[in-house]
């Protein structure tokens, strides 16, 4: 493990950084991820640690979106329960964590979600639309809830593509949803992590203290400045992502 001073310093910068990120867009592990291994730890231990930093971000997003306004939580439960079930799912195959291959499919994705992205922008930046019935939603949040579970890099931006594409929420909306639906996916992806007694809690909250303060100073941006800002932050971070995970940054 590094010195004690270094942890201090590097942990709440790179974790107000990826508070950020997160909660705009996702991809925020692509940053901390590396920086517990880093710090000492093996790689399914800074997996199941970097979540306690996830969920002190996203609790602190839901509490701002909701206070301005911006998180609609009616008619989200059957997608987050959908979700819930497929973290338990990934949680449960991320004990022992083999990333290589995913990584890449992952990085293969996110370039596709960017040609999405700036083709068709108006589909981002639309009014929320009509939600699509249960029995396509509830398979879709089932399948992103196993990929949150096994490793939490790019959830977002996949639950962000979903809302908005999948399920007819705006962007900003979607973001909140999105914040609310990875803080239940993470605690109980948490529990998990915990019974297998692989969290490094004083890596862990050192860390969230930082992913805290940028989650709220995103979700106040993301209300103030609306659905154009959001989407270009996602813009920026998709090309990172996706160059990050073919290239095998942070690996």
């Amino acid at each position: 493990m590094h010195s004690n001073s270094l942890l201090l310093v590097a942990a709440p910068l790179t974790g107000l950084l990826a508070g950020f990120i997160n909660t705009l867009a996702g991809s925020g592990s692509l940053l901390t991820l590396p920086m517990l291994i880093f710090l000492g730890l093996p790689a399914n231990l800074a997996n199941a640690t970097n979540r306690v930093g996830v969920l002190l971000q996203n609790v602190v997003a839901v509490w701002t979106f909701r206070k301005h306004g911006a998180l609609d939580a009616a008619g989200t439960l059957p997608i987050s329960l959908a979700a819930v079930a497929g973290s338990l799912v990934g949680a449960a195959l991320a004990v022992n964590l083999d990333e290589a291959l995913l990584r890449r499919i992952i990085g293969a994705l996110m370039l596709v979600m960017l040609v999405v992205m700036l083709v068709k922008p108006e589909r981002w930046l639309a009014a929320a639309g009509p939600r699509r019935p249960l029995w396509i939603e509830i398979p879709l949040f089932f399948a992103l809830g196993v990929y949150g579970g096994f490793i939490q890099a790019g959830i977002g931006i996949f639950l962000l593509a979903a809302l908005v594409l999948g399920a007819g929420f705006n962007l900003v909306t979607a973001n909140g949803v999105k914040n609310l639906i990875v803080l239940i996916v993470t605690a109980v992806a948490l529990a998990i992590f915990m019974w297998h007694g692989q969290i490094q809690w004083l890596l862990g909250l050192t860390l969230g203290a930082g992913q805290a303060v940028g989650a709220w100073l995103a979700a106040r941006l993301a209300v103030k400045r609306g659905a154009e800002f959001v989407r270009w932050v996602v813009i920026v971070v998709v090309l990172f992502s996706a160059v990050a995970l073919f290239t095998g940054f942070g690996s």
